[in-house]
């Protein structure tokens, strides 16, 4: 062959590798990064605060289907399937795992493994849940938020009398296998007397054990009954606040979820932005940092919400303050 003519197809052939070498690099590049929701409830429930997940993702820059793959893990409203869901996503080697506001999902992430960053929002203490060592700097691989607060209980009894301004006797429904549900009755039971007001505790583990506690109230006949917070009691919210219309009792919830299904009012942490907070976390960790050294937020915005309608209904005069202070009135 021709010098000339070997130098000619030489220089072709290393020119074509040339050409493949960006492609091939391309395919040889890491896939994005997966993160695994889990949550007790269904899309389409928390689908208002699914989007303010997205909204704390973007915050630090990533967006799902663009940087960021999310792969989603639904209990659709049983809680007990939370273990089994977590060992899924463990099994698929998510980069971190996501649980917000259900104390079952955290704790069953963090029981999965001890290695993928989890990112939780509980109502509880995370220390006494055993999800991390301390609330400055956690220590392991688990941090987040934590939306308990006492405060917020003792402030929603107070608009619970503003609404029932005669009430004397308040029902508290409480389920006593989670701490921050009875711990908010003991906030109740702390100030009640000073308010005047006489407290009847009714216990409920489980939807069977709802419908008896109402059964207990309609027989008691309390003047307002006042719902404590939790992952059970929000799970089953239309049941809770169906309940209450049966009975024709005000009633007082932790979360914006019970008045958009018709229960009277709701004064807590809004826990919409607890979700965003934690996408800025998921973030944050996908970006290199260590959760030990992520301390865990305490959530700080608060929404109170009344249904207008529901109080009309119930007979009830909502003082013209408290549909000023409201952050919604749902009419």
């Amino acid at each position: 062959m021709h010098f000339r003519q070997w130098k000619r197809r030489e220089f072709i052939t290393l020119l074509g590798g040339a050409a493949a070498w960006p492609l091939t690099a391309r395919g040889q590049q890491s896939p994005m990064p997966v993160i695994g929701f889990l949550h007790p409830a269904s899309a389409d429930a928390i689908a208002n605060r699914l989007r303010r997940f997205h909204r704390g993702l973007k915050e630090t820059g990533f967006i799902e289907g663009e940087n960021v793959t999310i792969t989603y893990r639904w209990g659709e409203g049983h809680i007990d399937r939370m273990p089994a869901l977590a060992s899924e996503l463990v099994q698929r080697r998510v980069a971190v795992i996501v649980a917000p506001a259900a104390n079952e999902g955290a704790v069953a992430a963090k029981a999965a493994t001890k290695t993928i960053p989890v990112v939780f929002a509980v109502s509880e203490d995370p220390v006494k849940l055993g999800l991390v060592a301390s609330l400055a700097r956690p220590g392991g691989n688990a941090t987040g938020i934590n939306f308990y607060n006492a405060e917020l209980n003792v402030k929603r009894l107070d608009v619970l009398r503003q609404l029932v301004p005669g009430a004397a006797r308040i029902a508290l429904l409480s389920n006593p296998s989670i701490i921050s549900s009875v711990a908010a009755v003991r906030d109740i039971e702390a100030v009640a007397p000073a308010m005047a007001l006489q407290t009847l505790v009714v216990d409920a583990g489980s939807s069977r054990e709802i419908d008896t506690a109402f059964a207990t109230i309609a027989r008691e006949r309390p003047d307002a009954l006042f719902v404590t917070g939790n992952s059970l009691f929000n799970s089953r919210r239309l049941q809770l606040t169906m309940l209450a219309a049966r009975h024709a009792i005000p009633a007082a919830y932790a979360s914006r979820d019970y008045p958009e299904y018709g229960g009277l009012m709701s004064y807590g942490t809004d826990v919409g932005d607890a979700f965003r907070q934690a996408g800025v976390y998921a973030g944050r960790i996908l970006k290199g940092t260590n959760p030990a050294d992520l301390p865990v937020a305490q959530a700080s915005r608060f929404e109170f919400v009344i249904n207008h309608q529901t109080a009309r209904m119930l007979g009830l005069t909502v003082p013209d303050k408290l549909l000023v202070a409201a952050d919604e009135v749902i009419e």
